[in-house]
């Protein structure tokens, strides 16, 4: 595949340009069961950079640190091809989830990341969660001070609320925000998302495939490995797969209509959404990674997508096992009252 097939757009209003597709590489080093072979990892990265898959998203958080270091090895001597991102502020110690934010922590995160990513500077650089013990205009102080030192050129917020997007980009322009979409996670469509097209900020959309379910259908969770995050889902419970398979089945039905795979009808409709979203679906396979290009070309009639719109809307299950870590909980203090600590 030449790189020219993809399509390039511009996310956010501040410059940067990315591939039309990213490539989420969580699952290659972290929650989909264990890490993946490096070699065969790095293959892929290579093979999806050639196709003109050029944005790569990553995080601290995915090991943890092992996922950049493994995005460093792999785009050695390729840098000026592909667009990083990585996040910060979520840690993992002894099995218990901690979200920072503050200032000390944003500067040292990011000079571990540039270290890892063996990199001068990260093009886009995210709050992974919402630290809601300081306020966002402190954090964001000290993402500015990144970018005036050349260290990030780009700021990104993930799972932030409306409020707390319109409060970090008074401090310094947001590019993107990063939040789960996909035909069965609609719930940012209300506030958030329009919040973002009102002030030009791009949007980002993880888990687009519904972490594999709208893939690949409940035969998925025969193939989940023990240490598979998936199955705390609360969309993967028992008692709730049996009503959301039927969703699939019909997702199904519409994608052999078409003559494209379900994976590719799922993308295809976040990618009507419009020229301002970009899906990043993660997978561990070139043959998957494929698949996925193919969504690019699959055009989507109106009628089409009010058909997937409508089966989709009876999704059962909470979209993730904790919402205290979505944008739902996400507001932070004012700045008044911040004192440092």
């Amino acid at each position: 595949m030449a790189g020219s097939v993809i399509r390039r757009m511009k996310l956010g209003s501040q410059g940067l340009e990315v591939s039309a597709q990213g490539l989420g590489c969580m699952g290659m080093s972290s929650a989909y069961g264990s890490p993946k072979p490096d070699e065969e990892m790095i293959a892929l990265i290579h093979h999806s950079i050639n196709s003109g898959i050029t944005f790569l998203d990553t995080s601290d958080v995915y090991g943890p640190y092992t996922n950049e270091i493994l995005l460093g090895k792999a785009v050695k001597g390729k840098r000026e091809k592909v667009e990083l991102a990585s996040k910060f502020g979520n840690i993992i110690l002894d099995g218990k989830w901690e979200i920072r934010g503050d200032p000390a922590y944003v500067k040292a995160a990011c000079e571990a990341s540039l270290k890892r990513l063996e990199v001068d500077c990260i093009d886009l650089y995210y709050q992974h969660r919402i630290d809601t013990q300081v306020p966002i205009e402190v954090t964001m102080a000290e993402l500015k001070k990144l970018v005036e030192e050349g260290k990030i050129k780009y700021i990104g917020l993930s799972e932030a609320s409306a409020s707390t997007i319109r409060r970090a980009h008074a401090v310094h322009p947001i590019t993107a925000v990063q939040l789960e979409w996909s035909l069965w996670s609609r719930d940012a469509e209300e506030d958030v998302i329009p919040t973002c097209r009102e002030l030009g900020i791009g949007i980002v959309a993880y888990s687009p495939l519904g972490r594999g379910f709208l893939s690949s259908g409940p035969k998925l969770l025969e193939t989940l490995l023990e240490d598979d995050r998936r199955k705390i889902h609360p969309r993967f419970q028992p008692e709730n797969v049996e009503h959301n398979k039927l969703i699939f089945k019909r997702i199904n039905e519409i994608s052999t209509r078409k003559g494209c795979t379900p994976a590719q009808l799922a993308l295809a409709w976040v990618h009507h959404q419009g020229s301002d979203v970009c899906p990043i679906p993660g997978t561990t396979k070139i043959e998957n990674f494929n698949q996925n290009i193919g969504a690019l070309s699959v055009k989507l009639m109106p009628e089409e997508m009010a058909e997937l719109e409508s089966l989709a809307s009876g999704v059962k299950g909470e979209r993730h096992p904790s919402a205290a870590r979505t944008w739902k909980n996400s507001d932070t203090p004012d700045p008044s009252t911040w004192n440092g600590q």
